[in-house]
């Protein structure tokens, strides 16, 4: 555990010239990095900047190959993450460490030390909760963990790591896949555990706006690098966006007019099951044409994951159609209907989108494979195969030594724009995008949404999902508020307003001026 001695202002963490190498790359280069008791010190970078391998270094996972790490003042090697939690270093991790079929509580003590043979729950229940109590948790410790919101999940995750002692937590994209009452919630835990002397490190891609909101202090790595430490007054958004790209970036899309063509998508009355066997869409109906933009907009859990799998082929529809260019395709393969023109981007870019220790190359076939330009007589052309993917790495700035190393080697921005590439350069009819750029940094962020726009220019149309008001309203031609798998309504573009569209999903139907 950290030296109890330590008092806020005082460093409680320290890296000094920290580098990390690997095959055709230097992710940290010479990084130096302090944390003070009792403040929020955020780390900002584009995706493959190194934030990621800076993150894993002080938290034991790896080991650097030059530089020192200080702790209230005294150097440590970490062996491990067992060393880190030791010494009072705690991990939240984007992408969740959790037992889905266990409960909150097993969760936390999954793997604890004091997880023995035998275990006071009675006594770790009362600590737990007085944890929650503390920094204005509220959860259910006995809840199943697959029965929770994704911001529960984080509080989870938080709790596992303040039961083990930490002092200095680090966050790994800690508001990336939360609504925004979540969002609201978590970082007043954040500012209270700071409060009480914790040190915090948010690890941040892309929310400038919450960088600025709670962060004392932030540095901004850049090829893994670090170009500058600032306390956070004197930064603004834009600012900080230059400094993490190194150019201006557009954070709002001016959409070009595109003209409109023929009905590519037309929904009748969509209802489906969610995995619990409850009605999770309800009589959803909606067309897109060629050049449009179909935007919907809700917060997490209200039908969108079950109304893009039925469209995609991956869920049965309970009742209502799907109909393509003209074709039922309501209970069409998911092959048939890659095969008709239907691109789909998956919100999971790791579990759905990709297979982890497959290369790139095997990643981009899984939209090829049945591509006569590519594959005959049941025998893929790797040599073509191969060429496309190098095409699409630097068509579609995807940072990678190459394109045979395997997919869990890419940062997430990265692996989403494989996953975007692949799907585009089939130049699909139709682009489903579930959440396309969460997680993502300004840069890429901007690189994205212009690629959608660019589809549509190509008589594309799009469906896009996704709980980042101000890209639904700037993109899309038409948008529809979500909420308990129902429409709220469905507006156009030129009505379009942030408010109206945010109030009603939150479940506020408006009438008339009010929308």
């Amino acid at each position: 555990m950290l030296n109890k001695e330590i008092k806020r202002g005082d460093t409680a963490l320290e890296a000094r010239g920290i580098t990390k190498r690997f095959p055709g790359v230097v992710a940290n280069d010479s990084i130096d990095f302090e944390i003070k008791a009792g403040e929020i010190h955020a780390i900002l970078g584009e995706n493959g900047a190194g934030k990621t391998t800076l993150m894993k270094i002080l938290f034991g996972e790896y080991q650097p190959d030059e530089g020192e790490i200080y702790i209230a003042g005294e150097p440590v090697r970490f062996r491990s993450c067992l060393d880190a939690i030791d010494l009072g270093i705690g991990m939240v991790h984007q992408h969740r460490k959790l037992v889905p079929a266990h409960s909150v509580i097993e969760n936390i003590l999954l793997g604890h030390p004091r997880a023995g043979k035998i275990m006071n729950l009675g006594r770790a229940e009362a600590e737990i909760n007085e944890l929650c109590q503390k920094y204005g948790f509220n959860i259910d410790l006995k809840a199943k963990v697959w029965q929770l919101s994704e911001g529960e999940k984080q509080v989870v995750e938080i709790l596992k790591a303040l039961y083990r002692g930490a002092e200095i937590l680090i966050m790994d994209e800690p508001t990336s896949a939360l609504a925004p009452t979540e969002t609201e919630k978590l970082l007043a835990s954040i500012e209270a555990m700071a409060r009480d002397d914790l040190a915090i490190v948010p690890f941040i891609t892309h929310k400038l706006p919450i960088v600025l909101a709670i962060s004392d202090r932030v540095t901004v790595l850049r090829h893994g690098k670090v170009v500058t430490t600032m306390d956070t007054e004197q930064a603004t958004e834009r600012s900080l966006a230059m400094e993490m790209v190194g150019r201006e970036v557009i954070f709002r899309i001016e959409k070009t007019k595109v003209e409109v063509g023929k009905t590519i998508l037309q929904v009748e009355d969509l209802s489906a099951l969610s995995d619990k066997g409850l009605l999770a869409l309800k009589d959803v109906s909606f067309s897109i044409r060629e050049g449009e933009i179909f935007g919907i907009a809700g917060i997490a859990g209200n039908g969108q994951q079950e109304l893009v799998e039925v469209l995609a082929g991956l869920r049965k529809a309970q009742r209502g159609k799907v109909i393509l260019d003209g074709k039922d395709i309501t209970n069409a393969s998911s092959l048939n209907r890659w095969e008709l023109g239907i691109g789909y981007i998956p919100s999971d870019r790791i579990h759905i989108g990709s297979i982890a220790d497959f290369s790139l190359v095997e990643n981009t076939t899984m939209n090829y494979y049945f591509d006569s330009s590519f594959s005959q007589r049941g025998t893929l052309d790797y040599k073509k195969l191969r060429n496309l993917t190098k095409e699409i790495i630097s068509e579609y700035g995807v940072m990678t030594p190459g394109p045979d190393i395997t997919v869990k080697s890419l940062s997430g921005g990265n692996l989403q724009k494989l996953i975007l590439a692949r799907v585009l350069s089939r130049n699909p009819r139709l682009v489903i995008a579930h959440l396309p750029t969460q997680g993502l940094d300004v840069g890429a962020t901007e690189f994205v949404r212009n690629k959608l726009i660019e589809a549509i220019k190509e008589k594309a149309g799009v469906l896009l999902i996704s709980e980042d008001l101000d890209e639904v309203v700037s993109l899309s031609d038409w948008v529809a508020p979500i909420d308990e798998g129902e429409f709220m309504d469905i507006i156009p573009g030129e009505d379009i307003k942030r408010e109206s569209v945010g109030a009603m999903c939150a479940g506020i139907r408006l009438e008339g001026d009010e929308i």
